[in-house]
């Protein structure tokens, strides 16, 4: 198992996020986690990402504790993420932005980046290594436009290049199809997959667009009001009535 998370709560004040939250990740695996708003998938993300620190529990991420791992070692670790609303830099072009994520992938050290001494090849190389992640999410044609102004599906995919250029082993998406088109939510599912196969990721998936999780991913965790009501496959989460009661109400 990559992600470990066993009986995590979190609180906020006198409400209860998360409630004895517990499931694994299997290396390679998209997982998708779902339910209705408010049930706390992204409490879950931020949690994973140390931006929350849960009140009871453990999570462990290849054998390590890693609620013991401030938030600005995660990358290290090999942890990135996405985010609901886009955090990109529109000024900059669509090349800097991804340089940006691999930052934390760069060798050049205080004194050398003072002195330049090994900066200059440095940057050719992450500049290299994010040209062909844009090319992997064939916004290649774009990498010297600005990001201001352009189709918000062609943002998303170019804050999914940006994490990738952290080279992690875990991605977290949050909602990266929201606010889509049909055809770019079909599109953005082949992209999630592929980009899992080429780089081994282990993906971690929040979503809204149910037909798009029960497509692409091999094991379905469900939420509603910060506990899990059900886990499996994607044809078991579909059919259990559980799920069906929290997404459609009433008695099934």
């Amino acid at each position: 198992m990559l992600l470990d998370v066993q009986d995590v709560s979190v609180r906020f004040g006198g409400i209860v996020a998360l409630d004895g939250l517990t499931f694994v990740i299997k290396e390679g695996d998209i997982c998708g986690l779902i339910g209705p708003n408010g049930a706390g998938k992204t409490t879950m993300f931020n949690v994973v990402s140390r931006i929350y620190d849960p009140f009871k529990g453990r999570i462990s991420f290849d054998g390590h504790d890693l609620l013991s791992v401030p938030a600005h070692r995660i990358a290290e670790l090999g942890i990135a993420r996405t985010f609901q609303n886009l955090a990109l830099f529109p000024t900059m072009s669509l090349l800097e932005n991804v340089m940006v994520g691999a930052h934390s992938q760069g060798s050049v050290g205080f004194v050398q980046a003072i002195t330049r001494i090994g900066a200059q090849k440095e940057n050719r190389r992450i500049r290299d290594v994010s040209y062909d992640l844009l090319r992997d999410l064939n916004l290649e044609k774009l990498a010297h436009h600005p990001a201001a102004g352009l189709p918000f599906g062609t943002l998303k995919r170019l804050e999914i290049a940006r994490a990738l250029a952290a080279a992690p082993r875990f991605l977290l998406l949050d909602e990266p199809a929201a606010g889509l088109t049909h055809s770019e939510v079909d599109e953005l599912a082949d992209t999630i997959v592929a980009i899992r196969d080429k780089f081994k990721l282990t993906v971690l998936l929040v979503e809204h667009h149910m037909s798009m999780v029960m497509k692409i991913s091999d094991q379905v965790v469900a939420m509603e009001f910060g506990r899990k009501i059900a886990e499996g496959t994607p044809s078991e989460v579909q059919s259990d009535a559980n799920v069906i009661r929290a997404y459609l109400g009433g008695e099934v």
